[in-house]
Formats: C-alpha cells, structure tokens, sequence
C-alpha cells in the first residue's frame, strides 16, 4: 500500500458523504445527511407498513448492492422484496426484448401501484434503468433513485426521491449507496427491537 492512501481514500468517501444531496423530485429536500436519512428511512418505513412490493436494480456493482438489499430488506427489514437478477428470468428478457428492457419488462408484469422502486446507478444513465424507471412511474409505482458522477443524469431527474453522490469514482459512489442504504434497513430493525 502506498503511504497515506489509505487515510486519503477514507478522507474522500467522508467528504463525498457529507456531500451527498437528497432531492424530493427537482427540489432539494434535506439540508444534511442525518435528516436525508430520516427522511428516507420514512419512505421506506411508509412502504413496509403498507405491505408495497420492493424491487431492487442495477448494473455492475450496482446490481450486487441491489441484490445484496433485496435480501437484507426482506431479512432485517421485514419487507417485500424482489429481485429481478434471476439468471432465466434476465437472459429470456434479453433476449426476447433486448437487454435495455431486462428491468422494464418484469416490472410491467410485476409491478403494482404504490410498489416501490429502489434504481442504483453510479453513471444514472443506463438504458435499463431509465426505461424501468419510466415503467414504474407509468405503473403508479414509487421510484427512489441512488446515482453519482454527473449533476444532471437521467435517473436523478426522475425519482419521486433521488439520492445523488458528487463523485465520478465508482469505488466512492458505490460505497455510500450500499452505506446508506444498509443504514436504512438497519434503521428499520433497531426500531423493531
């Protein structure tokens, strides 16, 4: 290891953390991290006492942040969870519509109103989450959003709730979605003990 990186990386992901901007549609809505989490854990909260189904995507490292939890939000968080990485399910998706429709497709035939979508996207710009996002609000369904890299990508401009971290490291952005987010759930199993 290279002396101080490992001082510098920590430096930067606190930084970027402290950074991050939680916007409710194009406004921004809380004015810290501690109140963002409030607010999210709310929304969540929201969605597990109305029994509201919970669908998880994401490419890369996003798709093992997404899968990763739908399992603890089902697990810990006692909520109903789907994960659409299911290897026939995916591959039949894409090849039948394409892969730009993998996330689209199950959620149109899945997807019911006031369900919830989580999309977690480091670039916010992927095709398949843009067309699920577009389903789901389409559907009626709830879209929070998870990206970083660029102010004005396109999953950010579309969630009911969007969660943005000012970084283009994908190590930096990554990291804090899956921070966040285990909070949340966690959150939500403190409460319940």
């Amino acid at each position: 290891m290279i002396e101080g990186t490992k001082n510098k990386y920590i430096a930067e992901l606190v930084k970027q953390l402290e950074n991050v901007e939680i916007w409710e549609g194009n406004k921004k809505k809380c004015v810290d991290y501690n109140d963002g989490m409030i607010f999210l854990t709310e929304k969540f909260e929201m969605h597990k006492k109305n029994e509201s189904n919970v669908f998880f995507i994401g490419n890369g490292g996003s798709a093992a942040i997404a899968s990763h939890m739908t399992a603890d939000f089902m697990k810990n968080g006692g909520m109903n969870t789907y994960s659409l990485y299911d290897n026939a399910v995916m591959t039949c998706m894409g090849n039948d519509y394409g892969y730009e429709k993998i996330f689209s497709r199950p959620l149109e035939l899945l997807g019911k109103e006031n369900d919830l979508l989580v999309a977690v996207s480091s670039s916010g710009n992927s095709a398949n989450i843009i067309n699920a996002i577009k389903i789901a609000k389409k559907k009626g369904l709830d879209v929070i959003t998870f990206t970083g890299f660029k102010t004005d990508n396109l999953a950010k401009q579309m969630g009911a709730v969007n969660v943005y971290v000012p970084s283009e490291k994908y190590g930096i952005v990554e990291s804090i979605h899956n921070l966040m987010l285990q909070q949340i759930v966690d959150t939500i199993l403190e409460k319940e003990e």
